[in-house]
């Protein structure tokens, strides 16, 4: 549960290669459904073409279970797997890249579409702003209203957010706290409560 980089915005190069014009889009995409309807978006925005080639991490750059990719046509292993090893190659997590071919009539050969399609997504890794994103954690916890204002300075010192409280005769709140801090954030709690605070994971 390591921070990692996330797209901070979209990014569209394009560059035209033996009169075939390629359109290389990277975006932040959270999950494979996101990824999926970002694919989905360019196509919709993209509707004569013959080929969006595209791949996703859709997770951490490290998750090998939300990678995805697609040769939508193009020769097997020519378009797909470039762009992703592109992606996984540059330690961005939760990113899609679609590539758009408006084909120029001369062929490029499978050694000249691996090359196009991954030096485009190469290039726009280039100009792409990122910001790190640290992965949270959701916990449960119950307090009294004399401890609630203890509580809320913690979470505001560590970077957490306070997702939803429920205030009957005691406080139930659920929370989102740093996933790499929370073993230390629950030990300072326990500590400043003198013993009567406890975190409980939410799974």
């Amino acid at each position: 549960m390591q921070p990692y980089l996330v797209p901070a915005e979209a990014i569209s190069i394009s560059e035209e290669i033996k009169k075939s014009r390629f359109i290389t889009l990277l975006a932040h995409t959270d999950g494979i459904e996101a990824a999926k309807a970002y694919i989905q978006h360019v196509r919709n925005e993209h509707p004569v073409v013959r080929h969006h080639c595209w791949a996703f991490v859709a997770g951490a750059p490290d998750d090998s279970q939300q990678l995805g990719f697609s040769d939508d046509g193009e020769p097997s292993g020519t378009a797909g797997k470039p762009i992703l090893a592109q992606l996984q190659g540059s330690g961005v997590g939760e990113i899609t890249a679609v590539v758009v071919r408006y084909y120029g009539g001369i062929k490029l050969g499978t050694g000249g579409l691996v090359r196009a399609y991954g030096s485009g997504v190469q290039q726009a890794l280039k100009r792409l702003i990122t910001k790190q994103k640290v992965p949270q954690a959701e916990y449960s916890l119950q307090c009294d209203y004399a401890q609630l204002a203890l509580v809320e300075g913690l979470l505001q010192q560590v970077g957490g957010q306070l997702l939803h409280g429920d205030y009957g005769v005691r406080v139930d709140l659920k929370l989102t706290l740093p996933a790499m801090q929370a073993e230390d954030i629950a030990a300072r709690l326990h500590d400043l409560s003198r013993g009567t605070l406890h975190l409980l994971p939410i799974s």
